[in-house]
This record gives structure tokens, sequence and C-alpha cells, in this order.
């Protein structure tokens, strides 16, 4: 409201979003939606797989991402107009994990801090949320009147799916992947846990194992389940999801999403491992 008509929105579909995203965003944020903002998006997903493809290594994926994003907003300010500065969403844990926050070592390169390219075409980037924890962000949200519904949406990191498939990215694993998280964030809310789990996503291993589905042999994916809680997203604790919900969920995956034929469940505390996988 203060901004007004001073700032453009604009909404970077790179193709590693979750099932449908890019239009639920549309609808709440777009023409159609109840804010009055100038909302671009930009259908950027082929040119994202293109600079994706043969790319396993997950610092290289980071910095690819961080840039080609940079370089679709440089495009779409030049059609704008004069544009001096680009408002980010930087939250703090993403300044540490940089490697930018005092002592901290470089333990994954996010997308809008240390994924960031030399050269940067705006005057200043501004980053109002930069000293912010998630739950902080979550408070002030609340604060500005923005609904629930949104406010509580699971956290998504800025290079989305990318660094949810373990190895290359290519659209097929996208699909893989997009398919079996919305069967587990299903299942999740069905269960009444969706409020009381700090995170939950899937994720697509690099690994492919034997399996048998009817009389067939087959060799396909895995699928790893990922649940931490936590209340500052720097240290958390694997969530003890009901085997019963955990049953239902691997069942549905593996029968509903084409080249799946096991899925695992990730037991592990942040430390030693990351939230995300990569």
């Amino acid at each position: 409201k203060a901004v007004g008509d001073q700032l453009t929105c604009v909404f970077v579909d790179h193709g590693l979003l979750r099932k449908n995203e890019g239009d639920e965003v549309e609808e709440v944020f777009g023409p159609k939606g109840p804010y009055q903002l100038n909302f671009i998006r930009v259908n950027a997903q082929q040119r994202f797989y293109d600079k994706l493809k043969g790319v396993e290594e997950p610092e290289k994926k980071r910095k690819i991402i961080g840039e080609e994003f940079i370089r679709v907003f440089e495009e779409e300010a030049k059609k704008i107009g004069a544009v001096d500065f680009l408002v980010q969403g930087t939250i703090y844990p993403d300044v540490v994990e940089s490697g930018l926050g005092g002592e901290s070592a470089v333990i994954k390169s996010h997308h809008n801090v240390g994924g960031l390219p030399d050269y940067v075409d705006f005057k200043e980037i501004i980053e109002p949320l930069r000293d912010l924890f998630k739950d902080e962000v979550r408070k002030v949200g609340l604060e500005l009147g923005i609904p629930e519904k949104l406010v509580f949406r699971q956290p998504f990191p800025g290079p989305g799916l990318g660094i949810r498939i373990i190895g290359e990215v290519t659209p097929e694993k996208v699909q893989i992947v997009q398919d079996a998280d919305a069967i587990y964030r299903e299942e999740i809310a069905k269960a009444g846990l969706d409020r009381s789990i700090g995170q939950y996503f899937a994720a697509l291993t690099n690994m492919r194992s034997v399996g048998v589905m009817g009389d067939e042999r087959t060799y396909d994916y895995a699928v790893a389940l990922r649940a931490v809680n936590t209340i500052d997203f720097m240290t958390a604790e694997a969530a003890q999801i009901p085997w019963e919900v955990l049953g239902r969920v691997a069942n549905r995956i593996v029968n509903e999403v084409k080249h799946v034929n096991r899925v695992l469940y990730d037991c592990t505390g942040k430390p030693p491992a990351t939230i995300e996988f990569e």
C-alpha cells in the first residue's frame, strides 16, 4: 500500500515449482486476485532447463539458477523502463548458510545471496527481511494482515525443485517430484499434521533400485520423504510421523507416480544434515 504503483512484481516461473504452483501464485497476486499489484509472470521454464542440462553438482546448480533469476529480472526491468532497485525476500538463514554471516562457512549458496552473479544491473538490491528468521517473517506477515493461508505455506527454496532433485535436473524428473510431493502434502493435511510439522516435502534421489510391480521386474527411482520440526530453521529434528500416514503416502506414490518403485523416510536432524537435500 505504501509503495503503490512504484512497485512491479515479477514472478519468474522457472519450471522448478511445486505442482500447479505457478497458476496458484498468479491467481492470488495477478490481475484477478485481491491485491492491486503490477504483476508480471515470466514463463522461463525451458530457459532454466537448458542452463541446467548435464549439471549435477549442487553448488553449480544453485549458482546457475541464481544468475538466471537476475538475468530475467534485468530483461524485465528494461521493458518496464527506469528501474533502479531490485527487492528480494532474503532472510537471515540464507545469509548464514551462504557464508556471509560473520564466522560461518559456506554451507550452500542461496540463489539470492551467495548465488548472485558478480555483476547485477541495478543500483541497489533491497532486502527488508534480511535480518529475520522464518518464524519472525510469519509474525510480520500476520501483523500486515496477510491471510494465514499464505503466511503458513510450506517453506520453499528459491532454486525450488532444482535442489530437491539430486543430480541432473530434467523435465521428467521435475514431474516425478511434483507428483510425489503433492501426494505427500495432501496426506499430511488429511491427517491434520500440516500445522504441527515445521517443514515437509518429497525429494527425488539419484538412486534406482530393483522392484516388482505385478509380475514384472522394475528398475526405477527412489523418492525420499523429509519432515522436520524446528523453531528457527537453523537446527531441526526429524518429525515422528505415524507409520500409518507414511504407509499411505508410500503406497500412493508407488502406485500413482510413474518411474518410482521405492519410498524412503529421512530421519536425520540438522545438523548433521541440512533440511534440503542439496
